[in-house]
């Protein structure tokens, strides 16, 4: 049988509407940077969504590049931005945001996710030490919805961490690098809005979201950053081509595809979790997204392996490991069928 791939949702090229939108206009010529028509429209769409019509929003083409430009951009040369010991930019951008000048200053997470109560402390203990000048100031608390463990943020959760931004003079920013799978859980109490009222800035992620590439950064405050395309262009990270993003999106919030897309990779997880459930295999984490997290043991782990692609995220003991199953916009009920008859 061919293989099935559960390793991410990123391993598809795009969905049929946005590779037919670029064909459309493949041949139509526009300005470049990101000043035409295709990314004003997707722009409108975008605030839309958000109800934040004074929103300033721009298209980068990858996560990492957009962590750092608007970590670096927000925050002052003396600042550190706080985040999670298991957040995406303190494990697996390569320390890209030290890289560009900001120390992370990571925390241990509690369900795999920044608890206020942790945020407030560090911040206390930061303004009570007399040598504080000699340390790195937190100036920025980061977030990713879900998280890299797959749970969620709750509206209460996110505004209890806007209560501490508030009080220090911080910035609180959400990668939403898989933002429609989180969207589209029955569990979920946040939408586009509420982040728009609580955020200082995040990201809708399109690259795991059925788009060849691209994330699409929200300031709700449209005059915060004035100069954001200068540091988009400083950073590298300003493509030429802009159209192809504003193109993309455009396509991405038309007819919802954007959220019929995290909703398909929801129901496929939901099926996965019901079935590693049923075969006594039991699930390591309380992730309700397209993140499924199981136990299984050494055998059934190789015996998967020769027809499944997945990811062995850690080990529990000397038999067994954690393993994480990833659906997307691109799974079928059929690869789930697959996997499910393989266990």
């Amino acid at each position: 049988m061919d293989r099935l791939y559960f390793g991410s949702d990123y391993q598809e090229g795009a969905h049929g509407d946005v590779l037919a939108r670029l064909c459309e206009t493949n041949l139509l010529h526009t300005v470049g940077y990101g000043t035409d028509e295709f990314c004003a429209a997707a722009r409108d769409k975008i605030r839309a969504a958000c109800a934040c019509p004074g929103a300033a929003v721009h298209f980068l083409v990858g996560g990492t590049q957009t962590n750092v430009t608007v970590i670096d951009a927000l925050l002052r040369p003396w600042e550190g931005v706080v985040a999670a010991q298991s957040g995406h930019i303190s494990t697996h951008e390569a320390g890209a945001v030290e890289f560009h000048g900001h120390k992370v200053l990571a925390l241990p997470p509690t369900d795999g996710k920044l608890d206020a109560a942790a945020v407030r402390a560090c911040c206390e203990n930061y303004w009570a030490d007399e040598s504080r000048e000699h340390i790195v100031m937190p100036g920025m608390v980061y977030v990713s919805q879900p998280s890299e463990s797959g749970t969620l943020y709750s509206l209460a959760e996110l505004r209890a961490l806007r209560a501490v931004c508030d009080a220090y003079d911080m910035r609180l920013y959400v990668d939403g690098a898989r933002l429609a799978y989180a969207l589209a859980c029955p569990e979920n109490d946040v939408t586009l809005p509420d982040l728009a009222q609580l955020c200082d800035a995040f990201y809708i992620g399109g690259t795991k979201c059925g788009l060849l590439f691209g994330e699409a950064v929200v300031f709700p405050d449209g005059a915060l950053l004035p100069h954001f395309f200068t540091t988009v262009k400083q950073h590298g990270a300003l493509l030429a081509k802009g159209r192809l993003l504003g193109v993309q999106f455009d396509a991405l919030f038309t007819n919802d595809l954007y959220f019929r897309l995290g909703a398909s990779a929801i129901a496929a997880a939901d099926r996965l979790r019901d079935a590693f459930v049923r075969a006594g295999c039991p699930l390591a984490s309380s992730s309700p997204t397209n993140q499924v997290f199981v136990v299984l043991d050494d055998a059934t782990i190789a015996r998967l392996a020769a027809s499944v692609v997945f990811e062995v995220w850690s080990r529990c003991d000397d038999t067994h490991a954690v393993v994480r199953f990833v659906t997307g916009w691109a799974t079928t009920p059929a690869d789930v069928d697959a996997l499910i008859a393989l266990l």
